[in-house]
């Protein structure tokens, strides 16, 4: 089903990153429905061309960041002496999200076959798919889905008789946040501290072991054989113009479904809250939500109208689609007590590499325990305004940003949770 970039919505969507088909995760299920046909397209297909069919669907990163997929493979050198790498983002530790789990649990063939499309397209021969190391359930079933690739002639030696050969490496995770930043995960892949990388020089001229390196999302290379198949016309007309392809959007918090639902880019936040995830418990009132992960500026509830799930239309309601992970809080809920949460994890996951997050993730969370403790001043909601800012902008990677949008945010839509919180100041008379 396909939906024109205009104001006609797609209104029934048939599931493709995540089908509702039993065993689709085993290989045998995978192939009966048509599985690793688009790799075997795009092995007849020059790699430049593979590129440039990625480039033209305005694949956008569904990590967080939303940069352009086939622009991303372009920076990978097309001559050179060194081994070129692939390294498969499946860190997946931000708070809020867990939809790269479930293609490791129901589609593990999906992403494999976008990996191998991925490697031939740059001429990659290694790629790391590097998941998050509490995913240890998850981690068995692709290292399983993987060896049956091997066993099935898709990965490895000459692929599907093409001349082409390729491995791919299971890397589980360090067991912590920064791992997620791209430098950092290289590093932890080198076994080295995962402290992310100062920027320049970028991966694709030195990444991995000095090597030209791109660093993908799984959902991201999960959306490449869908691409190959049906073509980059189809996929660009697939939900919202400049954002567009299927999404996986993970949606907890105060709502009675729960879970993981596939849907075009661009549905509005109301209708995946009460269409998909069945609304909110005992029909109360949405105080806030998150729209795409802890990292997110917040949003107020009541002033939901009209956003969609799309990287432009949450840019200009003042946060982002990050990684679609959506975290719902009914008109009960404590705003103080989850900022409070927040930045605590902050502060706990900091490398501590960066004297602005080091310090002032934790000056956030001290400062805001003053307010859930009753003991806070009123000078203290603009002095977490204050740090927060000198917070942002000003570290190697984007955790002290991550650390800073959501106080920044609560505070200019929800500044009146923090007033009421303040201790009152007695004025003490001179004698």
């Amino acid at each position: 089903m396909t939906a024109e970039p205009t104001e006609e919505r797609v209104t029934h969507w048939d599931r493709i990153i995540l089908p509702d088909i039993r065993n689709f995760h085993t290989i045998d299920v995978y192939l009966a429905n048509g599985g690793y046909k688009a790799l075997k397209k795009a092995l007849e297909m020059k790699p430049e061309d593979v590129t440039d069919q990625v480039k033209k669907s305005n694949l956008r990163g569904r990590g967080g960041a939303c940069f352009p997929t086939g622009l991303k493979w372009t920076f990978m050198p097309k001559q050179t002496t060194k081994p070129k790498y692939l390294c498969v983002n499946g860190d997946e530790s931000e708070p809020g999200t867990f939809k790269d789990r479930e293609i490791f649990e129901r589609n593990p063939h999906l992403l494999i076959e976008g990996i191998v499309i991925a490697c031939y397209a740059m001429g990659i021969t290694t790629a790391y798919l590097y998941i998050r190391g509490e995913y240890g359930k998850w981690v068995r079933m692709v290292e399983k889905a993987l060896m049956d690739a091997y066993t099935n002639g898709f990965v490895g030696q000459n692929i599907c008789g093409s001349g082409f050969s390729t491995n791919i490496y299971v890397h589980k995770g360090a067991g912590a946040y920064i791992c997620g930043e791209e430098s950092a995960l290289m590093n932890s892949l080198e076994g080295q501290r995962g402290y992310p990388r100062v920027k320049p020089p970028f991966p694709a001229q030195n990444g991995v072991w000095g090597c030209p390196t791109t660093i993908n999302n799984v959902e991201t290379l999960a959306n490449v054989p869908v691409i190959i198949d049906k073509g980059w016309e189809w996929y660009s007309k697939v939900g919202a113009a400049k954002h567009p392809g299927p999404i996986l959007v993970g949606v907890s918090g105060h709502v009675n479904r729960p879970g993981v639902y596939e849907m075009p880019t661009g549905e509005p936040l109301l209708e995946i809250i009460y269409r998909y995830a069945g609304g909110i418990p005992g029909d109360k009132a949405i105080k806030a939500v998150i729209p795409g992960g802890s990292s997110t500026m917040i949003l107020r509830g009541d002033q939901l109208e009209g956003i969609r799930m799309d990287a432009e239309s949450l840019k200009a309601a003042g946060s982002s689609v990050g990684t679609a992970g959506m975290i719902v809080m009914d008109e009960d809920t404590d705003l103080i007590k989850v900022i409070t949460r927040i930045s605590k994890f902050y502060y706990h996951e900091s490398c501590g590499q960066c004297t602005p997050c080091r310090e002032g993730t934790g000056w956030l969370w001290k400062i805001l325990k003053r307010f859930e403790t009753g003991q806070a001043r009123k000078t203290d909601v603009d002095l977490l305004m204050e740090i927060a800012n000198n917070i942002e902008g000003n570290t190697i990677c984007a955790l002290g940003d991550a650390a800073a949008w959501p106080v920044q945010s609560m505070i200019r839509r929800f500044r009146d949770e923090f007033e009421k919180r303040v201790v009152a100041e007695v004025e003490t008379a001179v004698a």
